[in-house]
């Protein structure tokens, strides 16, 4: 595997693009919801991700220039090169489910939060000390939040 180096900049790009997945992916389970209020649980997730997409906009912005390169010791590239792994195996709501069985949707949304905090954990790894990675602990600890919320919203509806 070739190894990449990503910036903070690169890295919160990929995030922004992981939390627009999960706004398509609960939308979509909305639109197929038979039920008003799985739709409303199910729109409000996507309103959560709404929030950490908005978050890292943030976070990005507020990036100096000299904080848009990695400073961490890596020299094997292990970090980067996982994250892309990550990134290219496309496994954040790329998966055909079956929007119309709370189950499976309740299976996929919690599947994609854990697949989420392992990538914002090792996120962590390659956002400067000082720009990142109080902010990533808030945004894992909202993701641990999200299958906390999920598995209690949705149980009752699963058959």
């Amino acid at each position: 595997m070739a190894a990449y180096d990503f910036s903070a900049n690169e890295i919160f790009e990929m995030a922004i693009e992981i939390e627009v997945k999960g706004q398509e992916f609960y939308k979509k389970a909305a639109a197929d919801a038979e039920n008003e209020e799985l739709k409303k649980i199910l729109l409000d997730l996507a309103d959560m991700e709404v929030d950490h997409e908005e978050t890292f906009k943030q976070m990005k912005s507020d990036l100096k220039i000299s904080e848009k390169e990695s400073n961490v010791f890596d020299p094997e590239n292990e970090a980067a090169a996982y994250l892309k792994a990550l990134a290219d195996t496309k496994v954040f709501y790329e998966k055909e489910i079956d929007t119309k069985s709370v189950k499976e949707v309740m299976k996929a949304a919690v599947t994609a939060e854990k697949d989420s905090i392992v990538f914002y954990l090792g996120m962590k790894g390659l956002v400067p000390e000082k720009k990142g990675q109080d902010k990533l602990d808030k945004i894992i600890s909202e993701e641990m939040s999200h299958i906390r919320i999920i598995t209690s919203k949705l149980m009752p509806y699963v058959k």
